[in-house]
C-alpha cells in the first residue's frame, strides 16, 4: 500500500468554527490543528479518507491541488470514506454553482453513515456543520448510505461506528499487502491522544472515545498498524513497528 497525506496546512479554528490558515502573522486565539485528508492506494482502489475543507484557489478546489501535487488526478479516486460530517471533513466534497452542488469527485463512490446524516441535520445551531451540503448528500447518485455498525466495504476495507466524536462517527481499516492502515478520524485525531487517556467535552461521547482509543492502542501494538492522524501538525502517519524499534534502541 501507498499512503499520502494531503496536507492542506495548519489552521486555527475559532468558537464559530471558522478556519484560518496559520501564518507567521497569525495572532488570533483558537484551536490549532492540521487539516490533512489521506489517500491510500492499493492494487484495487485509490481511496480518499475524508474531503478536507472546501477552499478554492483561483476557482480550483484545494483538494484537487493537493492531489495533483502528489501526481494523482481527481478522476483516479475510486472510493471516498467519510468518517463524519463536520465541515473540515466534508466541505471538500464540492462547491455550489447556481444553487447546484458541483461534486469534486463525481465518479467516486462515497461511503457515509446514513444515521450520521440524520444526526447532523438535527444540529440546527451547531456551526460545525454546513447544512447546504448536508441537504444534498442523500440525493447524490454516487453516495452509498451505510446503516450497519460494522462490516466491510470490500475484502480490503473495513469499518466500525465508533460513536465518540459524533453520534455515528465511523473509523476505517484498510488491509492489504500484509499491512493494516487505521484511520480513527476525530476519535483519534492526533498522536497525543494515544498517551492522554481522557474524555473530551467537545466529543458527543468522550468516555466512549477514550475507551476506544485505549483498545485501538493495544491492537495497533499487537498488529503493527500504520495509524493516520487527520489533525496532527507534526506526525500525519505513525508506523507502530518503527516506533517499537525506536523504543528498543
Amino acid at each position: 500500500m501507498k499512503i499520502i497525506a494531503l496536507q492542506e496546512g495548519n489552521y486555527i479554528a475559532n468558537s464559530k468554527k471558522e478556519f484560518q490558515l496559520i501564518t507567521e502573522n497569525t495572532t488570533e486565539m483558537g484551536l490549532k490543528m492540521a487539516i490533512q485528508p489521506f489517500v491510500v492506494i492499493t492494487d484495487n482502489d485509490v481511496i480518499l479518507l475524508d474531503f478536507g475543507l472546501g477552499f478554492m484557489n483561483d476557482g480550483i478546489p484545494f483538494i484537487h491541488e493537493m492531489l495533483r501535487k502528489n501526481n494523482i488526478g481527481p478522476e483516479q479516486i475510486t472510493k471516498i470514506l467519510v468518517s463524519h460530517l463536520h465541515k473540515d471533513h466534508i466541505e471538500g466534497i464540492g462547491y455550489f454553482e447556481n444553487g447546484n452542488l458541483v461534486q469534486n469527485f463525481p465518479d467516486a463512490t462515497i461511503y457515509i453513515q446514513e444515521r450520521e446524516i440524520d444526526f447532523a441535520l438535527e444540529q440546527i445551531n451547531n456551526p460545525s456543520y454546513v447544512f447546504e451540503i448536508l441537504n444534498e448528500l442523500k440525493k447524490l447518485p454516487n453516495v452509498e448510505l451505510m446503516n450497519d455498525d460494522k462490516g466491510n466495504i470490500t475484502n480490503e476495507i473495513f469499518y466500525e461506528v465508533s460513536a465518540g466524536h459524533t453520534k455515528f462517527h465511523q473509523v476505517f481499516w484498510i488491509k492489504a499487502d500484509d499491512e493494516i492502515v487505521f484511520y480513527g478520524a476525530d476519535d483519534l485525531p492526533q498522536k497525543i491522544y494515544w498517551s492522554m487517556h481522557v474524555a473530551y467535552k467537545t466529543d458527543f461521547d468522550g468516555k466512549r472515545a477514550r475507551e476506544s482509543r485505549k483498545k485501538w492502542e493495544q491492537q495497533a501494538k499487537d498488529e503493527n498498524w500504520k495509524v493516520l492522524f487527520y489533525h496532527d501538525m507534526k506526525m500525519p502517519v505513525l508506523e507502530i513497528f518503527e516506533q517499537k524499534m525506536e523504543n528498543v534502541s
